[in-house]
């Protein structure tokens, strides 16, 4: 799918269920540290992001979308139609580089081992009796912000909902200091489903989307 947006083109490209380029989950990663600076994920490192990547566009019932602009990834989404059975498998697969990656961030950050730990803790936490699709990371370059390209990634999830498989489209995002991410949702459709607060004392917002809506 190609889309023209403020005068730049900009392709849409998916991978799911396959091994992808060498540098899609790298260019991708490159994005993450660059949007979400200062949180978790970020700490742990390029590497560990890059096999994260690498894991949605392989899994069978997860995928990436990337938004392309000529050869340069400009921005990414990652979903997941089974999100507790790919955090087993991204495990399975890559459990030495995520074992290194936390170590390396646990010896820079003795703290973080807790968060380490509970982050191998997801599979079962990300259980839910409901089938519903995860979005559960996306992200746009700073400089490319402003061309509705977080949109145009959020429509071609959408366009993969099938109402009879899938209850909802769910996601999560920080409710404090937030406003703008929390603002995209909504006015891409999303509606706010429930709030909650994390161990670490986060409070969190949960959005939900369904074509019915």
């Amino acid at each position: 799918m190609t889309v023209k947006t403020s005068e730049k083109r900009i392709s849409i490209k998916t991978y799911a269920g396959v091994n992808p380029p060498k540098n899609i989950p790298r260019q991708v990663a490159d994005v993450h540290m660059k949007t979400f600076t200062g949180f978790f994920l970020t700490f742990l490192g390029e590497g560990f992001l890059a096999h994260l990547y690498k894991g949605y566009c392989m899994h069978s019932q997860s995928g990436l979308l990337v938004a392309v602009e000529e050869d340069r990834v400009v921005g990414f989404l990652a979903y997941s139609k089974d999100l507790s059975e790919f955090y087993k498998y991204i495990l399975r697969k890559s459990i030495v580089p995520f074992a290194w990656y936390s170590f390396l961030a646990a010896f820079r950050k003795p703290s973080s081992i807790i968060r380490i730990f509970r982050a191998f803790l997801k599979p079962s936490e990300s259980k839910r009796e409901e089938k519903y699709i995860e979005l559960a990371s996306i992200g746009v370059l700073p400089e490319m912000k402003g061309h509705h390209i977080g949109s145009q990634l959020v429509n071609a999830l959408k366009e993969q909902f099938d109402s009879e498989k899938f209850e909802y489209i769910k996601l999560e995002t920080d409710a404090v200091n937030n406003k703008a991410t929390n603002h995209f949702y909504v006015s891409n459709g999303f509606k706010l489903a429930n709030s909650y607060e994390t161990e670490e004392g986060r409070k969190m917002n949960e959005y939900r989307w369904n074509n019915e809506e």
